[in-house]
């Protein structure tokens, strides 16, 4: 029986590529939407176009009964979940001084809440089977920070305080916790910034000249998701064409 692997917001263009690619390596694919997207049976269709069958199911990641009635169901009707990539999230961003209470919020739900949210839900059943892997998507800017991120860097090095706690209590039940943090990614987001902006602020803090590639990511997912990883654990990797080196 092939594995499921459970990818939060992979209708984005990172989580698309993580989808694909575990796909491609054999893996039954679900992913996350928020309830409210008009837009899942058209991406469905597209990936079904492309020879990929995926399950996509509405969840609130940043609601705990959400996450939880989610995951119920994913068992139910595919089988129990056996790679959890926390992917989803969302930006707010803002100077400090400008930032609400609801801007904060939103980011640390959505980011950080979201991730005990998701992996509350799998931890047990990967425990009991004594096999498991989350991988937590995390980013560069939760290593170095970045100026008018504070609500999202906060989460995002938050995230990793969770990956090395958790990688420390189920290690032994052969359940790895891992985190990636990559950089600027070439996704629609990044390229939708303007060009010359790319070429002044941004390409020059990367060493090797270039965004990164949504596939560069998805392949570090699929190592970490492997058997071949099983003595990685609790670390967080950096993706990030040597931008931060830490």
């Amino acid at each position: 029986m092939a594995r499921v692997a459970l990818i939060t917001g992979g209708m984005g263009g990172l989580g698309e590529a993580v989808c694909i690619k575990m796909a491609a390596l054999g893996y039954r694919v679900v992913t996350t939407h928020s309830p409210n997207n008009l837009k899942v049976s058209d991406w469905l269709q597209n990936m079904n176009n492309l020879g990929f069958s995926f399950q996509a199911y509405p969840c609130d990641v940043a609601d705990f009964d959400s996450a939880k009635a989610c995951v119920q169901t994913v068992a139910k009707e595919l089988g129990p979940i056996d790679v959890l990539v926390n992917n989803a999230g969302i930006t707010r961003d803002m100077t400090f001084k400008k930032m609400s209470k609801a801007d904060w919020d939103a980011v640390i739900r959505t980011n950080l809440d979201s991730v005990f949210n998701m992996t509350k839900q799998v931890m047990d059943g990967m425990m009991e089977r004594k096999w498991g892997r989350v991988v937590n998507v995390s980013s560069v800017n939760g290593q170095k920070g970045a100026f008018g991120q504070t609500n999202y860097a906060a989460a995002k090095a938050g995230m990793h305080g969770f990956t090395k706690a958790l990688a420390l209590e189920v290690a032994r039940f052969g359940v790895t916790v891992n985190t990636i943090s990559p950089g600027y990614i070439g996704t629609k987001m990044v390229t939708a910034i303007p060009q010359e902006i790319l070429d002044s602020k941004i390409l020059p803090q990367i060493p090797v000249g270039r965004l990164g590639k949504p596939e560069e990511i998805a392949g570090l997912v699929a190592y970490l998701a492997s058997d071949e990883a099983a003595f990685l654990t609790g670390a967080n990797i950096s993706i990030n064409g040597g931008q931060h080196m830490s």
